[in-house]
């Protein structure tokens, strides 16, 4: 039996030659397909050795032979759906960007561009006049550079600048980022001598002063980021920091993390510290992320002095660091909502902050009145990303009872456009605060589907 439905296999050339594999040919190439009806077959071999009696119809020998190149090449960066209400959903590509970042982004790729080309003289440029006086105007800063993110904007820095010098640092804050990344792993890195002072939740201003020597190249004062101290805690003021520093010619440099250029106060959130704020305090150097409240791209920013801007941008790490052209471009664009003053309109992370629980509400209302089963209930969203822990934004929530919440938060994954949702006390929960107005269409088509 199983040596007649080996011989029944069909030889991989009569396969590669039917007209149903053109299209995969054209989309994948030759090399790719041959290696899936090779594959396929092997698995109808192991099938009939293993007492099994598959199909072995032509059609469905290249069904199968379909379905293993869509999962192979199945591209494994795609556009989601967030329903999760975390606006700045590290998982899910932090910050979203504003159209005009897009736009940005395609008069770009369209064709060449000046990324170093000086356009007056003729001749090579330098890629930081993109966004330095932007970054400058905007945070009251004598000059800016761009890197690709704010590790490498730390490590950068501490190799410049504190290279085999002493760098002190408030046991309160050194901090574990996403991904496992520490800070003191990161000195490490950039050759800095870590000297911790204080204790994980009172560091005073006479910790920082007894630490310093002559061997002292900066106070370093870092963004708790993902997690917040409460009750018996004391920091020292940044302002202070800088005045004990630069009377003993030592630099101060601050990882303010989020990159907030908007007051977070006026969303009802816990007040987050502002890059103007740093720079008027007197901070040597700032640095923050570029994908976080900013609301822009992936990037390290820093900005302060010119001359310790100057001297970053010559070292031969920066080479290594430096941000690609999209970057840049997709940056410049979403700075200029700030100049404009519409950033609270345009840039999605300050919009979805703004939006009002009214209309909130009332998506949430559209939704269940096509859904068996669904409630509105209150709840919270968050802003994520190391932005603001433990301060919530009030929201209403589509609330789904199923007999199997994991199951359907599967199914939702495997739509054609991936929802992300999440399960709390067995319901499954969409939050609309963080779903875009084009996508409430497919989010309500989707869960019809999957629930009736």
């Amino acid at each position: 039996m199983a040596h007649d439905l080996l011989r029944g296999l069909p030889p991989v050339g009569q396969l590669l030659e039917h007209s149903s594999l053109s299209p995969a040919l054209a989309q994948y190439g030759h090399v790719a397909v041959l290696e899936a009806v090779r594959s396929t077959l092997h698995h109808l071999r192991q099938q009939i050795l293993a007492g099994e009696a598959p199909s072995l119809a032509t059609e469905s020998i290249l069904a199968r032979v379909h379905d293993t190149l869509t999962q192979r090449y199945k591209p494994t960066l795609r556009p989601v759906i967030n329903a999760t209400g975390v606006l700045i959903h590290t998982n899910l590509g932090r910050a979203p960007l504003p159209e005009s970042a897009l736009r940005a982004i395609q008069e770009t790729l369209d064709g060449y561009n000046t990324l170093e080309f000086d356009l007056e003289e003729g001749g090579r440029g330098s890629r930081r006049v993109h966004c330095s006086q932007l970054l400058a105007q905007l945070t009251h800063a004598e000059s800016a550079l761009v890197v690709n993110n704010c590790a490498a904007a730390l490590l950068l820095t501490l190799t410049a600048l504190a290279h085999d010098r002493e760098v002190v640092v408030s046991r309160g804050q050194l901090v574990e980022i996403g991904g496992g990344f520490r800070i003191p792993d990161v000195m490490t890195q950039g050759g800095a001598r870590l000297v911790e002072v204080g204790t994980t939740n009172k560091t005073r201003l006479a910790d920082y002063e007894r630490a310093l020597t002559p061997h002292t190249a900066m106070l370093l004062k870092v963004h708790s980021s993902n997690f917040q101290q409460l009750g018996f805690v004391e920091t020292t003021p940044l302002h202070e920091m800088v005045n004990l520093a630069h009377a003993r010619q030592v630099l101060v440099v601050e990882d303010v993390g989020s990159g907030a250029l908007l007051d977070t106060a006026d969303y009802g959130l816990t007040p987050e510290p502002t890059v103007q704020a740093s720079i008027q305090a007197g901070a040597d150097l700032v640095l923050f992320s570029g994908d976080k409240l900013l609301g822009g791209p992936q990037a390290g920013i820093i900005v302060g002095r010119a001359d310790l801007i100057h001297t970053l941008s010559k070292h031969p790490l920066m080479r290594a660091l430096r941000a690609d052209k999209l970057t840049l471009q997709a940056l410049v664009a979403t700075l200029e909502h700030y100049q404009r003053g519409d950033a609270h309109l345009h840039i999605p992370i300050w919009w979805m902050m703004g939006r009002k629980l009214d209309e909130l509400e009332a998506v949430a209302q559209r939704w269940q009145a096509h859904l068996p089963h669904a409630q509105v209930t209150a709840g919270y969203s968050t802003v994520g990303g190391g932005s603001l822990p433990g301060s919530q934004l009030p929201t209403a929530l589509l609330s789904l009872e199923v007999a199997h919440p994991n199951h359907l938060l599967r199914q939702l994954r495997g739509a054609s456009v991936p929802i992300i949702a999440r399960v709390a006390e067995e319901r499954v929960l969409l939050d609309p605060r963080t779903v875009f107005p084009e996508q409430e269409t497919r989010v309500l088509q989707t869960l019809k589907d999957l629930l009736n």
